[in-house]
């Protein structure tokens, strides 16, 4: 037998070993015992919960005000995010949302630019294509540039520095057999501040006598006529020219220009349902021109003092007349009446387009524009008067200046002139031919922020000391300082002391205070029984007389 192998077991031997023990009983593994389970309690009642409507949540119930984010939608970045996406998709959705920020603005005036078509063409729709087209032939505009001033109103010319002039001229070019029917008879500016939010007019006088380059010596209101001007800074042909003259020989700074025909007026003054106007005439009886209109061949105007509407016709009348014919009355003045009748009712028709909701009232606006598409020209486009309208829609109408240059009074700008060449009846500036500084500086006066100019007070300067040219240079320094100064000559006695003689009685209190800073001495009325208040009794026309003395030493003026 193999030594590894080990030597089975006589089945009889293991049975004896077992004899006499009895039967051997199989081992089997003891059950596991199970404890006796307890009786079970009865199991509590649920609560009971109370159920709320869907949809009406109270958001300022005391359980949801204040109740803290969890903390998965509480991300740093604020974009209430899962703070476990990864850092990757985070970056990449807030591109997204940029580039769709970006898109959005895009759109949104994309938008805005197609709602403002869609406007125009709605109104085209409504009112017909001509109603458009006649605001692009008096504008000269397109669909395209319409929609484009809406979109970005730009500043004016001339707002920059606080002021923007307007230059309006009227002709009867509409009126056929009207004589001169192209001549400016209606010449004024319409001056505007546009940080003090006021206004003026002032008109110039068409027989103001001036020289026109191409021709001559004439009326200025014969500037219109010239056909081939062309400068630059300046409008083509005659309101060119027009502009020039005035800006260059009156010192008076122009921005944009209209040129209106008279039947503007007219249709304008029907489509508001007329103009209300207060005719307050030197004559008792008020207004008589019994000129012949050429529609109605009646009397042109004949109206009491006191208000009264007038309709287009009326309108157009009273602007024409001048009271120039024969048995007329209550025109004094003549031209200069005419004119302040027009500025009179150029505010009246502001007043009743702003106060009737002409302005709101498409089938009024529409009748508006008939009555200008054909009778008004000008150089401004409609980005220009969307901006106008926002400047001057605060200002009060009825604060609103009317100024022309005197004619009569105690210091008159203008004097009659008859030309020696033609024999024709015109007006030039007192202080000669040619020569406006005057009337400059009346503009100056009315523009001014200087209350020294803004006064206007006329200053004469006597020289009464025995030193030579002494008022002549104190004059000088004065003008350029802003002040008047009427005459400049020598005083008819010498005098110690320098003195100021008040004429203008305390009214004029800046021009005042700063004469006795250039002039130190002492200051007496024209009642003063000095020498020096006699002698200022000779220029009754001055508000102030300063009569330079011995004692006068230039150094000590300021």
């Amino acid at each position: 037998m193999d030594r590894n192998q080990k030597p089975r077991r006589n089945i009889e031997d293991i049975r004896s070993r077992y004899r006499g023990a009895g039967p051997v009983k199989p081992q089997h593994a003891r059950p596991a015992q199970v404890p006796t389970p307890k009786p079970i309690k009865e199991l509590p009642k649920p609560l009971a919960i109370e159920k709320k409507p869907m949809g009406k949540i109270n958001l300022n119930e005391p359980s949801l005000v204040n109740r803290p984010l969890p903390a998965y939608l509480n991300d740093s970045d604020g974009d209430k995010k899962s703070s476990i996406l990864p850092v990757k998709n985070k970056r990449k959705e807030r591109k997204e949302k940029k580039e769709k920020k970006k898109w959005s603005k895009k759109k949104k005036i994309v938008t805005t630019f197609l709602s403002i078509l869609l406007i125009i063409g709605v109104v085209v729709a409504v009112f017909g294509a001509s109603l458009l087209s006649k605001l692009d032939k008096v504008l000269h505009g397109n669909i395209f540039s319409d929609a484009s001033a809406f979109l970005n109103t730009q500043p004016l010319k001339g707002e920059s520095s606080g002021r923007v002039n307007i230059l309006l001229a009227g002709n009867s070019a509409d009126d056929v057999g009207h004589d001169g029917a192209d001549l400016t008879d209606s010449i004024m500016v319409i001056s505007i501040d546009t940080t003090t939010h006021n206004a003026f007019m002032l008109s110039i006088p068409r027989d103001l006598w001036v020289d026109i380059p191409t021709l001559g010596h004439q009326k200025i209101n014969a500037a219109i006529t010239v056909s081939d001007f062309s400068a630059p800074g300046y409008p083509s042909n005659g309101m060119g020219q027009l502009e020039q003259i005035i800006q260059t020989q009156l010192g008076i700074p122009l921005d944009y220009y209209v040129l209106i025909d008279y039947a503007a007026l007219r249709d304008a003054a029907n489509a508001v349902g007329g103009i209300p106007v207060d005719i307050q005439s030197s004559d008792p009886r008020g207004l008589y021109d019994p000129s012949e209109d050429f529609v109605t061949k009646g009397p042109l105007v004949k109206l009491s003092n006191g208000w009264h509407t007038l309709n287009g016709e009326q309108a157009l009348d009273l602007a024409r007349a001048r009271g120039d014919t024969y048995g007329s009355y209550g025109y004094e003045l003549s031209d200069f009446e005419r004119t302040q009748n027009q500025r009179l009712m150029l505010v009246s028709l502001a007043q009743k387009a702003k106060t009737t909701g002409v302005v709101t009232n498409p089938l009024k606006i529409s009748a508006l524009f008939s009555a200008f598409s054909n009778n008004v020209h000008t150089d401004m486009t409609l980005n220009n008067v969307l901006r106008l309208a926002q400047v001057t829609k605060t200002i009060d109408l009825n604060s609103i200046q009317s100024q022309s240059f005197s004619y009569v009074g105690a210091n008159p700008l203008l004097k009659g002139y008859v030309d020696p060449g033609s024999g024709e009846d015109a007006l030039i500036p007192t202080s000669g031919l040619d020569n406006f500084t005057a009337l400059t500086q009346y503009y100056q006066q009315l523009t001014s922020t200087n209350p020294v100019v803004r006064e206007g007070a006329n200053v004469v300067i006597l020289n009464g000391s025995d030193k030579t040219g002494i008022a002549s240079t104190q004059g000088d320094k004065l003008t350029a300082a802003g002040y008047n100064i009427t005459a400049v000559a020598s005083a008819g006695s010498k005098y110690s002391g320098t003195m100021i003689v008040d004429m203008s009685n305390g009214k004029k209190s800046a021009t005042l205070a700063g004469l006795k800073g250039y002039f130190p001495g002492s200051v007496v009325q024209p009642s003063d029984k000095s020498m020096q208040a006699k002698e200022a009794q000779n220029y009754p026309n001055a508000d102030f007389v300063v009569i330079l003395g011995q004692n006068w030493n230039s150094a000590s003026s300021n």
